[in-house]
C-alpha cells in the first residue's frame, strides 16, 4: 500500500503556543521496521526510542517527528482545546516547533522513535500562561532541509512549502 499523508492546522492556544504557519503532517501506511535509519537518512537526528509524556509540552526551538513502531495511543495535540488523534504503529506525525502534544491513554506496547531537523537539541516547555512570549523563537525556526520520509520531495515539503 502507498504511504498517505494529511495535514492538520491547530489554532493558536491560551496555554500551548502551537504553530500557527505549519501543519502537523501525518503519514500512514509507512510501516518501516528501519524507520529510525530513515530518518537518519534524511537528517533527522539526534533520535531517541521511548513514548510520549502523558502532560503538554512543545519545543519552542525545533520541529519534531514521531515513528510510532509498536502499540497505539491517543494523543493530544494543541493543548486542552486541541485535536485527539489515534495513532498507531506505521504512522509518523511531524510536529512544527510549537505543537503541543500529550499521551492520554496508550497500549502497554506503545513506543515512538523521535527525531529532529540537523539533530537539534530540544527545548522541554510545559503549559504556559505567558505562552506567547516563545511565538518569535517558535517563528524562528528553520525549516528542516528534508522529509523525514521521503528526502527532498514528499508531503512535507510541499505542506511546508519547503523551496529545493
Amino acid at each position: 500500500m502507498a504511504i498517505e499523508s494529511k495535514a492538520v492546522f491547530l489554532k493558536k492556544g491560551e496555554r500551548i503556543p502551537n504553530n500557527e504557519k505549519l501543519p502537523v503532517v501525518i503519514y500512514q501506511q509507512v510501516n518501516r521496521k528501519d524507520i529510525e535509519e530513515l530518518f537518519h537518512q534524511h537528517n533527522w537526528l539526534n533520535s531517541w526510542t521511548n513514548g510520549v509524556y502523558n502532560y503538554h509540552h512543545f519545543h519552542s526551538n525545533t520541529h519534531e517527528v514521531l515513528g510510532v513502531v509498536g502499540g497505539e495511543a491517543d494523543i493530544l495535540l494543541g493543548g486542552e482545546t486541541g485535536e485527539v488523534m489515534h495513532i498507531s504503529s506505521g504512522e509518523v506525525i511531524v510536529l512544527p516547533a510549537g505543537t503541543g502534544h500529550k499521551r492520554i491513554s496508550s497500549s502497554s506496547d506503545f513506543k515512538v522513535v523521535g527525531a529532529y531537523p540537523s539533530g537539534m537539541e530540544p527545548d522541554l516547555k510545559k503549559e504556559d500562561l505567558h505562552c506567547e512570549r516563545f511565538r518569535e523563537e517558535i517563528n524562528s525556526v528553520p525549516l528542516p532541509d528534508q522529509d523525514p520520509i521521503f528526502g527532498n520531495h514528499g508531503p512535507l515539503i510541499e505542506y511546508w512549502n519547503i523551496k529545493k
